[in-house]
Order: C-alpha cells, then structure tokens, then sequence
C-alpha cells in the first residue's frame, strides 16, 4: 500500500455501536465493519455508558445523516462528483471537530 496515497473515507451506513467483542464499530458503505476504538480501552460499566449515550442521541444522529445526506446530494448536483462532496464533507467536518476539541 503506497504510504502517500491520500485515504479514502469510508461513509458510514450504520450508528456507531458496540460489537459483541465490546469494540466501538460501524458499517460503511462498502460492506465492512470498521472499528473506531477497541474494546480493550473499556470495562463493562464504561462500554455501557457509551451504548446509553448513543441511544439516547440516536434521533439527533439520524437527523445528522440526513441533512449530509441532503447536502451531498444538493452540492453533487452541482461540479462535484458524489465522491468529492462527501469526502469535502467528511474532510470539513473533521476540521471542525478537531478544532473545537
């Protein structure tokens, strides 16, 4: 695998959960499971607190995807194929986030 070859963001078609393995994961696109953090990081008390806190934001997140999704449509309409707008979408949301941590 080339080192400098840019990564290609893998949209998630699934919430995150946790699997039986006690790993935080979720299902892209492609077919795949892809693990976010791994169970050893959390005991049973702090991976129970994790599923709570994704239930109970779970309309919040539904609401997320939605509006990406009607974003990317609306801006690949445009000079972007579907792929480059959900990468520049990815890509600003991560700045963002990055920057407000």
């Amino acid at each position: 695998m080339d080192e400098d070859a840019p990564i290609t963001p893998i949209t998630p078609i699934t919430g995150p959960i946790i699997d039986a393995e006690g790993r935080l994961t979720y299902m892209g696109e492609d077919g795949r499971r892809y693990v976010v953090m791994d169970g050893d990081e959390r005991d049973e008390t702090s991976s129970a607190a994790v599923m709570e806190a994704l239930r109970s934001a779970g309309t919040l997140f539904e609401e997320i995807e939605t509006l990406c999704q009607g974003w990317v449509d609306e801006v690949s309409d445009a000079a972007l194929t579907r792929a480059e707008a959900v990468a520049l979408l990815l890509a600003t949301l991560e700045t963002l986030l990055d920057d407000e941590s």
